[in-house]
Order: structure tokens, then C-alpha cells, then sequence
């Protein structure tokens, strides 16, 4: 009985931690390559400015950091750019739709990419939803709140003052989305071009109200009304965890790589370009508004046109309404676009309903994904508030990030023979005449310590524990106890620095002893040979700036609220049951591999079914051993 159990529970725990196979048509997509390194940069910028600048600064500056929103902006940032290095060095590896989900699904296995996958899809439902509050508010602005007023007058409250409804039906957010989801649907490249143009528009009415902002700014904004700090320097933090939703345009080009012409180099490039030029516009537009009014008088839903309504500057108000009008769309429009692709990505590979996976064959785009995830978008605007759907975003899209840089760090020091990366056809005319590329990876053998990777340094090969895993094994388990370290020594600083600054003995013994598993686990890592012969991008620094991404996120989503965390817990169990109840039973990588009519694998054939389990395709990379004579295909 016991032993029965003890299968039963192997079997589980191994077809929820299977690996996505790579095959050699791992780069063939239904989907048009059609986008350039400028089109994938437009289109992270677009995506970004909208959303932060109009979504969320007059909420941050109001009710969570004051004039400090500058600061806010500026460690969201710097997280920002530290997950952005992990995200564009997966996305060169594998340019696939699905961004995080697939590079998890390749590194971790098939849970923790479920996992991701999820969050990544509600990370994008809210995000257009909220975008589409915003863009609905700016219109609202412009016509003095007459359209919220005649909404509450003919319609009737759904709410007053609850955490989880808006107050009222808005019936405009609705009918943009469900207009830009239609854009989306007629193709990535009249999309881009869309994008383009209204992206190029909004960024010359932000040079606008920026240099209007510092025209008519009263510095008395920064030392009266509470100062620079009016929230303390906490309040910077926690504006730090709710605008880092301003950043996941980044991602929005990672999902869209597999359209891309060439990923391996326009990934890295619009990557780190957009979110290097976004950030300096967020600090400079926060500094602008935070200087013409003071924070309290901020409008949350319409910030730069109230603010310069505030001031009497009328004619402005209206030029900065329209340009948010575009800036907005913008926005939109790239969490419209990366949504379907992420569901796409998943239904690819049988963990959500095959049938969104449908590409129509002119338009070469998901419309099945559209029309469902739209709707439910479009329902998702029409009765819930910014504020809530930003929160709740934002944890979402941090805990993607986290295991993203996670996963880095591992697939950094795992072995050639487990590595699951090939080399494209092109890649391999560029190798050196003296190497050669085997079929388990996309190792550059460049020197002889490709066999070493994930191994001990020959200085370590002696050193006790370590000497007794097998090779990528001990980084595995590193780096799950320094995610667990990070995250108590975070909670520790956030939630009990009182006592650490009053000198408790208990604080700080705790703060040492998180503080040493930390530098253990990081130790344990470096001890062992890093894989960085491949030819796509790298980022430097590994272990280190994928630990420091996943201390910066984690921090973040500590300082978010309760109900961001309740909500999150609904969203997972509703997913974990999809999961279980479809997903885990129609995954592609639980079917049997057909290869031809015959297989041998050591010398024995099934002449009769000519397929391989996923299972003794494991096996068969487990081995590094095994020549590839060992291994012949019938044809």
C-alpha cells in the first residue's frame, strides 16, 4: 500500500514538474514575423507612458507618496531594469509567445509555468481594464465630470465606497476596450502601426506638459503642505509597489517576440532602450505636476488636466486632455495586444482549452483569444475601479518577475546533457569550424569547461555537501533557500524595523541569521561553473542582479495591501482548478513524441508504434553518456 502511494505520488509530483521539450520546430509560429527592433520599441514605450503617467502618478501622488512619488518612479524603475536583463535574456533564448510563461515552462517545469502563465493573463485583463478607467476618466475631465454625473443619475449606484465594485457602471471604459481588442484582431502590424503613430503623438504632449509644468511651478509645492516626505519615506515604498505596474510594457515586447523579425537582437535592444527612456519621462512629468498644484488638490482620475484646470491654465488643460487621450490608448492597446498571446502560448501547449490557440488564416492573429479575453476585459473596466485593479496587478505581474529572474540563475548552471536549448540552422553557420553542437543544447564549445557546467570549481571539487549533488542540482536548491531567505529578510526589515531600530536582541539575531543564509546560498551558487558559452544575449553579473531582482520584487509586494493578497488567492485557486481539471490531463509534454515508423534506443526497437514517452526522452538526455548512435530515428 505504502509503496503504491509512494508511485502515485512520484507520478504526480513528475507530470507537474515535466519540462517543455524542444524540438527542431520550436521556432515555426503560425504567427506573421512582421515586427522590427523600432516597432518592439514603440510598442514597450506606448505601452508604459500611457500607464504610468495617466494611470497611476495622480493616485500615487495623492493618496500613497506626496512629491516623493519622484522616488516611487525611481526604485520601481531600477526593479524594473533588473527583471528586464532577466526577461531579455530569455527572450533572445526563446523567442516565443507567452514571455515568462514559456521561459519558466523550459527552465522550472510545467506547475510553475502555470503559475506564471496565470498571473501573466491577469496581469493583462487588468491592465486594459484599467487603462480603459483611465481613458474613460479623461474624457470625463474634459467635459467637468458631466458623464459620471449623468451615469449616477440615470443608472443608479452598483456600490458606495466598497473595495472590490466601482461606484458606477462605466459604460465608455467598456466600449474602448472592446474597440481596441477589434484593432488587435486585424493583425500585429496594422496594430504597430497604430501604435506608432499615436505613441509618437503622446510623447510631443508630454515634452509639452513638462516644460508647461516647470513653467508654472511654485517650489513652495515641495517644502509646504507636509514637505517633500508628507507620507514619510515609507510612502515612497509603497507608491514604489503599486507604479511598478507602470513598467510591464517591457514585457509586452517579450510576449510579442515570437512576430519579431530577428528576437535574439531586438529583444535586448527595445528592452532595456524603452524602459531606460520611459524612466526618465515618468521623473520628469512626476516632477512637473507635483510642482504646479499641491499633492492633495491632485485628481487621481484625469492628474495633468485637472492640475492645470487648477491653475486657471484652461487652454492647456484641453491640449494635455487630448494628448492623454492618445497616451491612454496607447497603453491600451499593448495590454490588448500581449493578453491573447499569452493565452495563445498556453493553449499551444494544451494547459489552457486547445481551441483558443486558433490563429485565423488571414489575419494570422488568436481571435478566439480576443473575443473571450476581451469580453472579459471589457466586463472587468465596465465594473470595477483603477485603484483596485492596479494593486491587483501589480502583484501578479511581480510574482512573474520573481521566478523569471529565479529561473535565470538556474538554467545559468545546469549541465550541457539537461540544458534544453538548441541551435536554429543560421546560429550554427556562425559556430567556430572546431566545435561541434549537440542536440541537447546551444553550448558554444568554445573551451573544455562546457563539460564542467553546474559542476564545482576544480578548486571545490573536495568541499562536503556540496561534492554529493549531481551536477545543476545544488544551484537548484540554492536558489529556492535564497528566494526563502530574501523574502524573511525583507519581511524582517518591512514589518519588524521598529524593533531592529530600538535594538531588540531577538530582531536582530533573526536579521543575522536570514542575512547568512542569504550570503550562504549566493556562495553555494558562485562555487560551481556558469554556462555563458551561448550566443544570444547575457546579461553580467549572474548570480547577483537575478538575486538583487528577486529582493527588489519581493520588497514590492510586501508593501501592498491585504485585499491584493485575497484577491490574488481567489485568482490562483480558480486557476490551480483549471489547472488540475484540464491543463495537467491535455498538456502536450504528457503525450507520447511520434518520431516514424520505427525507434531504437541502446540498441532495441518498437517496430510497432514508433513513438517515445516523454519519459524515456528524459532519460535518454539524462545520459551523458549515450553517443548518438545510441539514438536512430526510423524514417
Amino acid at each position: 500500500m505504502a509503496a503504491k502511494v509512494k508511485d502515485r505520488v512520484g507520478t504526480f509530483w513528475s507530470s507537474v514538474n515535466r519540462k517543455k521539450t524542444i524540438t527542431e520546430d520550436f521556432h515555426d509560429t503560425p504567427l506573421k514575423k512582421c515586427l522590427s527592433t523600432f516597432d518592439m520599441t514603440l510598442l514597450g514605450v506606448g505601452q508604459m507612458v500611457g500607464a504610468g503617467i495617466y494611470v497611476l502618478t495622480g493616485t500615487i501622488v495623492k493618496d500613497l507618496a506626496g512629491p516623493a512619488a519622484i522616488l516611487s518612479y525611481l526604485f520601481a524603475g531600477i526593479a524594473a531594469i533588473l527583471s528586464a536583463l532577466c526577461y531579455a535574456e530569455f527572450g533572445a533564448r526563446v523567442p516565443k509567445a507567452g514571455s515568462a510563461y514559456s521561459y519558466t515552462y523550459i527552465a522550472i517545469g510545467e506547475i510553475w509555468a502555470f503559475v506564471i502563465g496565470w498571473n501573466v493573463v491577469l496581469e493583462h485583463l487588468l491592465g486594459a481594464a484599467s487603462v480603459a478607467r483611465a481613458w474613460s476618466g479623461a474624457i470625463d475631465a474634459l467635459f467637468n465630470g458631466e458623464i459620471r454625473k449623468s451615469t449616477l443619475e440615470n443608472v443608479g449606484y452598483l456600490s458606495h465606497g466598497s473595495p472590490w465594485i466601482s461606484d458606477y457602471p462605466d459604460f465608455i471604459a467598456m466600449s474602448i476596450t472592446i474597440l481596441i481588442f477589434a484593432v488587435i484582431a486585424s493583425g500585429a502590424k496594422f496594430t504597430v502601426h497604430f501604435n506608432t503613430v499615436f505613441t509618437v503623438f503622446n510623447c510631443v504632449v508630454i515634452l509639452f506638459l513638462v516644460c508647461a509644468g516647470f513653467a508654472f511651478a511654485d517650489e513652495r509645492n515641495w517644502t509646504e503642505h507636509g514637505g517633500f516626505f508628507p507620507y514619510g519615506f515609507g510612502g515612497a515604498l509603497a507608491g514604489a509597489a503599486t507604479c511598478f505596474y507602470a513598467y510591464i510594457g517591457f514585457e509586452g515586447i517579450a510576449v510579442s517576440s515570437e512576430e519579431a523579425r530577428e528576437p535574439e537582437k531586438s529583444i535586448p535592444i527595445a528592452t532595456i532602450t524603452s524602459l531606460l527612456v520611459v524612466s526618465v519621462i515618468y521623473i520628469l512629468a512626476t516632477t512637473a505636476l507635483t510642482l504646479i498644484v499641491p499633492y492633495y488638490k491632485v485628481d487621481p482620475a484625469a492628474a495633468f488636466p485637472a492640475a492645470f484646470a487648477t491653475r486657471g491654465i484652461t487652454w492647456a488643460k484641453y491640449i494635455v486632455g487630448i494628448g492623454t487621450l492618445f497616451g491612454i490608448t496607447t497603453s491600451l492597446l499593448g495590454s490588448a495586444f500581449s493578453l491573447p498571446r499569452a493565452v495563445y502560448a498556453m493553449a499551444q501547449d494544451g494547459l489552457l482549452f486547445k481551441s483558443l490557440a486558433y490563429v485565423h488564416p488571414k489575419f494570422q492573429t488568436p481571435v478566439l483569444a480576443i473575443v473571450i479575453f476581451g469580453s472579459i476585459s471589457a466586463l472587468m473596466a465596465l465594473l470595477f475601479e483603477i485603484t483596485t485593479l492596479v494593486e491587483f496587478m501589480s502583484i501578479g505581474t511581480l510574482t512573474a518577475y520573481t521566478i523569471v529572474s529565479a529561473s535565470v540563475i538556474v538554467l545559468r548552471y545546469l549541465p550541457v546533457y539537461k540544458c534544453q536549448f538548441k541551435l536554429k540552422p543560421e546560429e550554427e553557420q556562425q559556430m567556430p569550424d572546431d566545435t561541434s553542437p549537440t542536440e541537447e543544447s546551444s553550448i558554444i564549445r568554445k573551451s573544455k569547461s562546457q563539460d564542467d557546467f553546474g559542476k564545482l570549481k576544480h578548486k571545490l571539487r573536495a568541499f562536503p555537501i556540496l561534492n554529493q549533488f549531481e551536477a545543476g542540482n545544488a544551484v537548484m536548491i540554492a536558489t529556492f533557500l535564497l528566494f526563502v531567505s530574501i523574502v524573511c529578510t525583507n519581511a524582517l526589515l518591512i514589518f519588524g524595523y521598529d524593533y531592529i531600530s530600538q535594538g531588540s536582541w531577538w530582531a536582530i539575531l533573526l536579521l543575522i541569521v536570514f542575512v547568512a543564509m542569504v550570503v550562504t546560498c549566493y556562495l553555494a551558487m558562485v562555487a560551481h561553473e556558469k554556462n555563458d558559452a551561448f550566443l544570444t544575449f547575457q546579461i553580467p553579473l549572474v548570480p547577483l542582479i537575478p538575486a538583487l531582482s528577486i529582493a527588489c520584487n519581493t520588497a514590492l509586494m510586501m508593501k501592498l495591501g491585504y485585499l491584493t493578497w485575497i484577491r490574488l488567492g481567489i485568482w490562483m485557486a480558480v486557476g490551480f482548478l483549471v489547472y488540475f481539471a484540464y491543463g495537467m490531463r491535455n498538456s502536450i509534454e504528457g503525450k507520447p513524441i511520434t518520431y516514424g515508423p520505427m525507434i531504437t534506443y541502446g540498441g532495441e526497437a518498437d517496430m510497432s508504434t514508433g513513438t517515445l514517452s516523454r519519459l524515456d526522452e528524459e532519460v535518454v538526455q539524462q545520459q551523458p553518456d549515450v553517443k548518438e548512435d545510441t539514438k536512430t530515428y526510423g524514417t
